[in-house]
């Protein structure tokens, strides 16, 4: 049997449809019909002389056996041809006209003030965009082409898209006004339900329907943070908050630290991501670099 070598574009096909779980979603990711990505994976399972998908039986294409051993191969393949694009790119490119960044609203504004501070002297020609954004929405500015770097938070995980580089880490602690009937010892499990949390939310898909440490069904949602520091130092309702945001509120007795027995406080890594198709120029490695070093500085 002869065996012919399937094209790039026939691997990035097969790798579309096996992360997407789906036709219709390759289509969508690659902005192509669903026929031609049928069609497309028709034609490496002929040039390859093997099934790649089971269709029979199920509305959801299954990885055969061979679809499953030949998925690895056909993603390096598909790493190796993105990084020689980007690189590619980059050695066309140069320094960076522009770079637009992301940042989440988690991260301490000392240290982005502190890094872009630096970045002014270092790269005087370089303009930048700014923009800050919570959970998903963060990831979702590069998937949109929003941004070209992005400094975010762990809650949509590992994306076929994006590259994630771990550069630090903010310590979330769970708060209230200090006459909050959670701001006593004793705390029984299972009162904190009983209570009205105020809990962040964004504008991403990517995270639509998804809550993250949330223990009470008494609930407040805002997309600002800053409106959230308000509320609980109002004394309404109780929620997690950034360490260093609240430092000034704790020590002060504004706000109080609360033990409840869940431990909804959580250590909120933090990511520098970067779309994999257009890899960091030297301003933006610059960035990741000086975001990394700052963070390890700055109070979490």
């Amino acid at each position: 049997m002869i065996i012919a070598e399937p094209t790039l574009d026939q691997l990035r096909i097969f790798l579309a449809v096996a992360e997407e779980g789906s036709f219709g979603g390759a289509a969508r990711r690659m902005g192509r019909a669903v026929s031609a990505i049928s069609y497309g994976v028709a034609q490496m399972e002929a040039q390859l002389g093997v099934t790649l998908f089971a269709r029979e039986g199920s509305r959801k294409p299954e990885l055969t056996e061979a679809g499953r051993g030949l998925l690895p191969e056909a993603r390096a393949i598909a790493d190796r041809s993105d990084a020689l694009l980007a690189k590619t790119r980059s050695l066309h490119a140069g320094l960076e006209s522009d770079v637009s960044l992301v940042v989440d609203v988690m991260l301490p504004g000392q240290a982005t003030a502190l890094v872009l501070r630096d970045f002014r002297a270092m790269f005087p020609t370089v303009a930048l965009e700014l923009q800050a954004e919570g959970l998903g929405a963060v990831a979702a500015c590069l998937l949109e082409n929003e941004a070209e770097l992005a400094i975010g938070g762990p809650v949509i995980g590992e994306h076929p898209l994006i590259e994630r580089q771990a550069i630090g880490e903010v310590e979330l602690v769970p708060v209230a006004a200090p006459d909050h009937p959670l701001a006593r010892s004793g705390v029984k499990p299972g009162e904190s339900r009983e209570h009205l949390q105020l809990i962040l939310t964004d504008r991403s898909s990517l995270t639509e329907g998804r809550d993250f440490s949330v223990l009470s069904p008494l609930r407040w949602k805002t997309g600002d943070i800053g409106a959230k520091h308000a509320l609980l130092r109002e004394g309404i309702g109780w929620g997690n908050m950034p360490r260093h945001m609240v430092r000034d509120d704790l020590a002060s007795g504004a706000l109080v630290e609360l033990d409840l027995p869940e431990k909804p406080g959580a250590q909120y890594t933090l990511s520098a991501m970067w779309r994999r198709d257009a890899r960091p120029g030297p301003a933006t490695s610059w960035l990741i670099d000086a975001f990394r070093d700052r963070l390890a500085t700055c109070p979490a």
